[in-house]
């Protein structure tokens, strides 16, 4: 049986994309964790254990890890967690970790209002700047770069292509699409991409990209740097209890949380 308090549509956000069979294997792995505790009812915090190691894996506590490299990881999530929530209209921050599951050694988990199917640019654009926010952190913060920010860049470049190259979303650039495709859709993937286009345009779609991701970097560094009071606050709190849920990240920034209506 459930708690009676459990909201289903916080679970639903952040399981986009799963199957009948996910969500059973999902509640069966909460069931588990319940007994585990000893517990009589599953509560929300069960549910959230099952879905973090459905989606990422089994936490790795064992994993001996210095205190310089958390230190490290926890100003890289910070960046990520403060910038999303300087940037008006992200989705908004779920939790915060800093244990390792699967590859990664830390988490910022977001989970959006509502169900999206088109993106507009700004949202792309937004999604860039957070991506780089760990990055940023680490460069303000530790003056050196880690490899912790490998995905987050490739991540990014990737939507920066994508919005010159697929999608028209570049003044410069204009509303054209670069390079076909070609792909056998029994295989489920792309065999090819033929160019198109001229090497003079190739120049131009490279800097373009790049215009993108490092105006967003820029942006990302001027945001924690205007914050790096909050980011150190932020880092501390993630050093000292390693999970931060949103009501805990609005508390460090000093948001009130928004007042009940009446009945």
């Amino acid at each position: 049986p459930l708690e009676p308090d459990i909201d289903l549509s916080i679970v639903a956000r952040g399981t986009p994309g799963f199957s009948g069979a996910d969500l059973e294997n999902l509640v069966n792995e909460a069931a588990l964790y319940a007994a585990r505790q000893n517990k009589d009812k599953v509560s929300l915090s069960d549910l959230e254990f099952a879905k973090d190691k459905v989606l990422m894996g089994t936490e790795r506590r064992s994993m001996v890890i210095s205190d310089e490299e958390k230190r490290n990881t926890a100003y890289h999530e910070g960046g990520h967690a403060l910038v999303a929530k300087l940037i008006p209209g992200s989705d908004p921050i779920h939790k915060v970790t800093i244990i390792p599951r699967g590859r990664a050694l830390g988490l910022t988990q977001q989970l959006p209002v509502d169900e999206k199917h088109a993106y507009p640019s700004s949202y792309l654009v937004n999604n860039i700047t957070i991506l780089l926010g760990g990055r940023a952190a680490e460069e303000l913060v530790l003056e050196d770069f880690t490899t912790g920010a490998g995905n987050d860049i490739e991540r990014a470049t990737e939507i920066a292509r994508k919005m010159v190259c697929n999608w028209g979303m570049s003044k410069e650039m204009g509303p054209l699409t670069f390079g076909k495709t070609e792909e056998q859709v029994f295989l489920g993937r792309e065999i090819a991409t033929h160019k198109n286009y001229s090497e003079e345009t190739a120049e131009r779609i490279d800097k373009e990209i790049s215009r993108i991701v490092t105006e967003n970097y820029d942006r990302a560094k001027k945001l924690l740097s205007d914050n790096i009071d909050t980011l150190h606050r932020l880092s501390q709190r993630l050093l000292e209890k390693e999970v931060l849920n949103a009501e805990e990240i609005d508390e460090i920034m000093g948001i009130q949380p928004p007042a009940e209506e009446p009945q």
